[in-house]
């Protein structure tokens, strides 16, 4: 009989783990316990003639089931990368109009910087305002998924046009304060006035706008500071004026609504009513740890030999989901700093983890510097984005993240089903050597629908060891 390499894992998890001796001796199936009685032995290895035997029909059920799984993992696949495309379009947009915004800003400062209305005081800020800007627009830009074009030109052209527009901001904002410190410094010269025709209450300073210093002069002035630069040719400095700039972009706001309606499409897509309040911060606390807590510099941790186990890191986002929601719907009445309970728990480097877990990320022994960070600047931008757009368009966010990064996870409307699938796979397994907390599958399943972390640790890494919860 033929097995495909696809059913191989479904069969392994199905073996006794103590077969019996009629097993061995090929007397009874493997899988079943039932005695061949004539029917023809399917040898499972390690040889053909020692190890483990079964029978056809269970290894055809066996084989059926895993075909299921298979294709439903196809088909999880390919919805997954329709919702990364979607996921990703809106953050691009998202990433691009703030860029967008920002070049505005820096044309608005040239602009200003080459007029005489502002003091140089307030040209100034003007300019450390826009610099701070341009980082904070800049910063942190999204990664296209594995599904989406990698070399997709428009976030490096759109950071691009904005260096372009930076560099004619930062030339006429320098170009104006040099001037203004050079014009400071100078000595009244009231002699000149007759020449210049200046008027009567002129004060003798005569300002200076472009100031011819020839080739050679920087090269010179250099030297007296200690700085010997060879000349070769002949040098120019020509202003960079004019620059081409692309068609202006949507305003901000249209943007914002037109991103908010795709998140919202998603949401549907996934069986999460943007409307329905419940549903929504639901989902939005599972996007929440996922982004703050689950995805960066945890995955070090959990990958070194001091790290957590898949049991504890469930069991710990089971308890983290619970504050996120909690501090999400405080955040409604109190404003977005009551996610400040929710960031304080789930950055503690000395807290043990759920599921009566000792596991703590300071006793790990890894690096937690950037993991506090992480957590921080994700629960400060989901703070900074319900402040500037309000309460819910914050949670469309985080919830549409939930359900591409953790769409069936406890809390995700998906869950219910997961626990129904996972609970057929747990029924057929051999859970001889399993947690005592697993022997009753109706208690169970009752622990995964309501709080998976009352299951303990150990329990859960037992079913995430056998993936059943996919």
């Amino acid at each position: 009989m033929h097995i495909p390499s696809y059913a191989h894992a479904t069969i392994r998890a199905a073996l006794p783990t103590v077969p019996t001796s009629r097993q061995v001796d090929c007397l009874d199936c493997c899988l079943c316990d039932e005695p061949f009685d004539g029917r023809v032995p399917v040898p499972l290895g390690p040889t053909v003639t020692c190890g483990l035997f079964a029978c056809r029909p269970c290894l055809t059920r066996l084989v059926a089931r895993a075909r299921r799984l298979r294709d439903f993992s196809l088909a999880q696949d390919a919805e997954r990368a329709r919702v990364e495309s979607a996921i990703w379009a809106a953050e691009r947009e998202r990433y691009l109009a703030g860029l967008g915004s920002v070049r505005e800003a820096a044309e608005a400062v040239t602009h200003l910087a080459e007029q005489e209305g502002l003091e140089p005081l307030q040209m100034a800020w003007l300019h450390v305002s826009l610099e701070s800007a341009y980082v904070w627009a800049t910063d942190d830009a999204p990664e296209p998924p594995g599904s989406a074009d990698p070399d997709d030109p428009s976030l490096r052209d759109g950071k691009f046009r904005l260096n372009l527009e930076m560099i004619s901001a930062r030339e006429a904002v320098a170009d104006r304060l040099a001037y203004h410190l050079i014009n400071e410094a100078k000595p009244a010269e009231p002699e000149l006035c007759a020449e210049s025709e200046c008027p009567k209450d002129c004060s003798g300073r005569h300002d200076s706008e472009h100031i011819d210093c020839g080739p050679d002069a920087i090269f010179e002035a250099l030297k007296e500071h200690g700085v010997g630069i060879e000349r070769q040719d002949p040098l120019t400095s020509p202003r960079l004026q004019g620059l081409p700039c692309a068609a202006a972009a949507t305003t901000e706001q249209s943007t914002v609504t037109e991103v908010n309606e795709q998140l919202a499409a998603t949401l549907v897509h996934f069986g999460v009513d943007p409307d329905d309040t419940e549903l929504l911060v639901s989902a939005a606390a599972v996007g929440l740890v996922a982004d703050a807590w689950r995805d960066g510099p945890l995955d070090a941790i959990h990958a070194a030999d001091g790290g957590p186990s898949d049991g504890e890191l469930f069991a710990q986002s089971v308890d983290l989901y619970r504050r996120a929601r909690a501090a999400i719907i405080a955040a409604r009445e109190d404003g977005p700093d009551a996610l400040l309970a929710f960031q304080a728990v789930a950055s503690d480097v000395n807290l043990p983890w759920a599921g009566g877990s000792c596991f703590t990320l300071r006793a790990s022994g890894e690096p937690t510097g950037e993991f506090v960070k992480h957590v921080d600047d994700r629960v400060w931008y989901t703070s900074k984005a319900m402040r500037e757009h309000g309460w819910r368009e914050a949670l469309l966010y985080r919830a549409a993240s939930a359900t591409f990064k953790a769409p069936t996870h406890f809390g995700m409307p998906r869950w219910p089903a997961a626990v129904a699938s996972a609970m057929e796979r747990l029924a057929v397994l051999d859970r001889s050597g399993a947690p005592a907390s697993l022997a009753d599958l109706a208690a169970v399943e009752v622990a995964l629908l309501e709080a998976p972390d009352r299951l303990g640790a150990d329990a859960l890494d037992w079913i995430c060891d056998r993936a059943l919860l996919g």
